[in-house]
């Protein structure tokens, strides 16, 4: 049996609630623009696992001779 076949949901750690009764909002509120860019762009990377000292644009050299006419 493979390991997401194992793997079961335990749905006494989770609640239901409409997204307006939570405090999170409030506390998010309480932040300034710059802190809560800066979970945004955290959240990313722990997401899509990014790493900015690894992944960066490929820079590609061409050298090219001019032709002799």
């Amino acid at each position: 049996m493979d390991e997401l076949a194992r793997t079961k949901l335990d749905r006494t750690h989770f609640s239901v609630a409409k997204l307006g009764d939570s405090d999170q909002k409030a506390y998010w509120l309480s932040k300034s623009p710059a802190e809560r860019l800066e979970a945004v762009e955290l959240m990313r990377q722990m997401i899509y696992g990014y790493d900015p000292a690894r992944d960066r644009l490929q820079r590609i050299l061409t050298v090219v001779r001019l032709g002799e006419d």
